[in-house]
């Protein structure tokens, strides 16, 4: 099978040049640069580059397909059936020609290792990887998160516009912390340049080119953040009394109070946004900021429920928080298919008909209300089955068959959310004067209204005098 040898010409000069590129490239009849613009290069005259396809390449991805097929091309035809191909720094480190010519089945891949920038970077920097966690990624593809458990060092920043990406990237992500970067520019050669600066500066960095990389020293984002909380858990359940006791019975009630704490929270901070005005006016000033605080209090006083119920899990052999996290982004992948697949939903009433029907048929459910907890509270459950009912087409009353107040308006605004609460107390005060409980009956219409759904489900009629009307 034809065969293409992927050598490295090492970070810097010819005093970094492995002995085995040397060799590679001096007796090969068939040998190509994938660029000339490496300080050690030039030791190599006679070879020829892919430079001009630099010139015509649209992009870089398109520009490494390119130059790949050309060296499949290129060692079908060769003496031998081989093509010796040089890269920068290491074959093995942030080469993507050489990752996709490994997925060419037309040839057979042989990689020569050689010392990379990384080599280079880690002794500037003064840092193990191991012992720091060094993360690798590439500037022109940007890792998903900048933000990580350890520090993450950036290879290829070749131009300015590359660095002031990266410092929009952080102005986004990380935005509350004052994050350092690390330009690390031509080292191994006599101009080597290591300038540290803020992060947002970076795109100031005018002298950047392929010989140029960015470390950001360690930032917490949200992964690790929770790596803390259930380390910090795992602490608490080996030294606490009172943590090492609880069980998942005993921790349900504390669940519940969170949740309705959190809600009561997020109900302050969006009266804070402005969001229950007509007008859409935020609060601002120090006042959100106190609210937005407590929300978040809260926020992580309900997190920490899920930590604890997780770790409770993890301790019994059943799941830990990972694959807690893993389940819910699988079922909202599976969920989207309008984001993350071809189908098309151009409203937010279509997300949420797509939603039940594939709900039902992953869990194998044969009705909308399976799995609707009986034991939620009666307004609460009322609610879910309406829901239920509208999308499985049963109809439900018209405004002008509804008995509330005139000032109560149809959509979302201060006026109409005053109105409704006025009738809901209205009913509750009629159920205490003739001694009903208003609880049990809002249920029994919940559980009547559920009939009907089920009734329309299995294509038979709902009772015209029934709850829905």
């Amino acid at each position: 099978m034809p065969t293409v040898i992927a050598v490295g010409l090492g970070p810097a000069g010819p005093d970094l040049l492995p002995a085995v590129t040397r060799s590679r490239l001096a007796g090969a009849s068939t040998a190509r640069l994938r660029t000339r613009r490496h300080p050690a290069a030039d030791e190599f005259p006679e070879i020829q580059s892919f430079d001009d396809l630099y010139e015509r390449a649209p992009d870089f991805e398109t520009l490494y397909r390119w130059i790949v097929d050309e060296l499949v091309a290129l060692a079908a035809a060769a003496p031998g059936g081989r093509v010796v191909y040089a890269v920068p720094g290491s074959p093995l480190v942030a080469e993507r020609t050489v990752a996709m010519l490994r997925d060419r089945p037309e040839v057979t891949l042989v990689v020569e290792p050689a010392p990379s920038f990384l080599d280079l970077a880690c002794a500037a920097l003064a840092i193990d990887p191991v012992d720091v966690g060094l993360r690798l990624g590439d500037c022109l593809a940007l890792p998903a998160h900048l933000g990580g458990p350890g520090p993450l060092l950036l290879a290829q920043a070749h131009a300015p516009a590359v660095l002031h990406d990266i410092a929009l990237r952080v102005d986004d992500e990380l935005a509350d912390e004052p994050v350092r970067a690390v330009v690390l520019h031509h080292l191994g050669l006599e101009d080597a340049r290591v300038v540290e600066m803020p992060a947002r500066e970076l795109g100031g960095f005018v002298d950047a080119d392929h010989l140029t990389s960015v470390y950001l020293p360690s930032v917490r984002g949200a992964g690790a953040a929770a790596e803390d909380l259930v380390t910090l858990m795992a602490e608490l359940r080996a030294r606490c009394p009172w943590d090492r006791v609880q069980t998942h019975a005993s921790l349900a009630r504390y669940l519940l109070e969170e949740a309705y704490e959190a809600l009561d929270a997020l109900e302050s901070l969006a009266a804070a946004l402005g969001e229950d005005r007509d007008d859409g006016a935020p609060v601002g000033g120090g006042a959100l900021e106190v609210v937005a605080r407590h929300a978040e209090e809260e926020l992580g006083d309900l997190l920490f429920q899920v930590v604890f119920h997780a770790h409770l899990a993890s301790e019994e052999g059943l799941f830990d928080l990972r694959g807690v996290a893993d389940a819910v982004e699988r079922k909202l992948v599976a969920r989207h298919p309008h984001v993350f697949g071809d189908a098309v939903a151009t409203s937010p009433d279509a997300v949420a008909r797509r939603w039940e029907d594939l709900k039902l048929a992953e869990k194998g459910r044969t009705s909308v209300l399976d799995g609707i907890p009986e034991a939620l509270p009666a307004l609460s459950l009322m609610a879910k089955v309406r829901r239920k009912a509208l999308a499985a087409g049963v109809a439900m009353p018209e405004r002008a068959a509804l008995v509330v107040s005139d000032d109560a308006t149809i959509g979302h605004d201060a006026a109409a959310t005053a109105s409704i609460g006025r009738a809901l107390g209205a009913i509750c005060d009629l159920a205490r004067l003739v001694g009903v409980d208003p609880e049990q009956a809002l249920r029994a219409r919940a559980r009547a209204l559920a009939t009907d759904v089920r009734d329309a489900e299995a294509g038979r009629n709902p009772d015209p005098g029934g709850p829905a009307g």
